[in-house]
């Protein structure tokens, strides 16, 4: 591992303030940072480490922060070093050590910056997840190579990662997405039925009709020919009851969906390790063992929430439904598990999604999520922690466009397992 300047100055305030207040906790030593300064005009680098050590010295920060700033002016390399805020020290460096970085970084080549601060704990980082339903769009590419840069970052560092790309397949939208590919299989086979017509047909109505899925619809006929379809009294090709259809034509929808998905992020450069499918957790028990655990720790209810507020939508029902608990958990109303007609919500099978990720081995789980989500993260980070019986931390910031959801399980960590200096990334 090449020379990391900041880790040879952490370890310096850490040597400091033992001197200094020697009965410290390794514990709290280890959260300890020191960071690039905001400002350039504020110096190189900066550390809390007063700000931790004031209650455990039950001293106030500022003091502490003005003796260990008269300490660490003495370090070899350091040019000043001055107490700031409230309770923050400034370090400015000596040209002549940054210089010294750079045949380190001329001998390493990309190989610098390679640390093992990760210590090979399993960090499950989720990203793009896009729906099925169609193509990629710039949104999608964001999250991507936020997630892929980021996923990159955690495994320069040392830790052991899993590129994990969350597959939809299973609930209504999929459906819709079957019955608009079957109606391009239909048309490819030459049916003299009218798209209207066959829109009454669709339990959601006719949905994705873009050219997208022509193609869908020509492999579809190449693939099964007329094995899918009535044949009318003037030979053409007529729908065939759901059950006949569905099971084939939505998994084949998705598969080609999916193809195009894979290409277009190659393309970007991403390659995710694992392709999750929403309707294989369900199939295995995962989410259904998720609620079950919810259920005994008495999270779960059968209750009737308060009709939303504003204008009712449309398809608003007063109803007795499996809620979990999260208005403990801060969240501003308990949140259901079941649709009417007894399906998982999206909610649960998310819940099941995050208890697969535990169960196949991570130690950390990170999401990356739109803009959009950011209510969703106070919502899932109750039961994802509870369904797994274990303490678990979750942290989350907005980054422009994204939002980063990190939940870790001090099982296995090693202490600090967020980095505590620029190197570890």
């Amino acid at each position: 591992m090449s020379d990391c300047v900041f880790q040879r100055y952490r370890h310096h305030v850490l040597a400091t303030v033992r001197e200094l207040l020697p009965d410290v906790a390794e514990d709290t030593l280890a959260r300890v940072e020191l960071t690039p300064t905001r400002d350039p005009a504020h110096g190189d680098m900066a550390t809390n480490a007063a700000l931790l050590l004031a209650r455990v010295a039950k001293r106030k920060p500022a003091d502490i922060a003005q003796e260990l700033a008269q300490a660490l002016a003495a370090v070899p390399g350091v040019a000043a070093a001055a107490a700031a805020g409230p309770g923050f020290v400034n370090i400015t460096l000596d040209p002549a050590v940054l210089r010294g970085v750079l045949p380190d970084v001329l001998r390493a080549g990309e190989a610098y910056g390679t640390s093992t601060v990760g210590a090979g704990v399993r960090v499950n980082v989720e990203y793009v997840s896009a729906n099925p339903t169609g193509p990629m769009h710039v949104g999608h590419c964001r999250g991507a190579v936020v997630g892929d840069a980021l996923a990159n970052l955690l495994a320069k560092a040392g830790f052991a990662v899993t590129k994990e790309f969350y597959i939809n397949d299973a609930g209504t939208q999929v459906r819709a997405l079957a019955w608009a590919a079957y109606w391009r299989y239909l048309q490819a086979l030459g049916t003299t039925m009218e798209q209207e017509a066959f829109a009454t047909l669709a339990p959601t109505g006719l949905q994705y009709l873009g050219d997208y899925l022509v193609p869908v619809g020509m492999e579809l006929a190449a693939e099964y020919g007329t094995k899918l379809a009535e044949t009318a009294e003037d030979g053409t090709a007529r729908p065939a009851p759901e059950a006949t259809w569905l099971e084939t034509v939505r998994g084949f929808t998705v598969a080609h969906m999916l193809k195009a998905i894979r290409e277009d992020l190659a393309a970007l450069g991403v390659n995710q390790d694992v392709f999750t499918s929403e309707a294989g957790v369900l199939a295995r028990g995962v989410t259904e063992s998720a609620i079950q655990t919810l259920e005994k720790q008495g999270l779960l209810y059968e209750g009737i929430l308060e009709p939303p507020k504003g204008k009712l939508p449309e398809d608003w029902e007063e109803r007795e439904q499996l809620l979990f608990r999260s208005t403990d958990f801060g969240d501003d109303v308990d949140r259901p598990l079941r649709k009417s007609d007894g399906t998982n919500t999206y909610f649960a099978n998310d819940i099941g999604c995050h208890a697969d990720k535990v169960a196949r081995g991570a130690q950390v789980m990170i999401d990356v999520w739109g803009a959009d989500h950011g209510g969703y993260v106070k919502r899932m980070k109750p039961p994802s922690r509870r369904s797994q019986a274990m303490p678990c931390r979750w942290k989350w910031c907005c980054a422009r466009s994204c939002i980063f959801c990190a939940m870790a399980s001090p099982c296995g960590c090693p202490s600090g397992p967020v980095p505590s200096s620029p190197c570890a990334t």
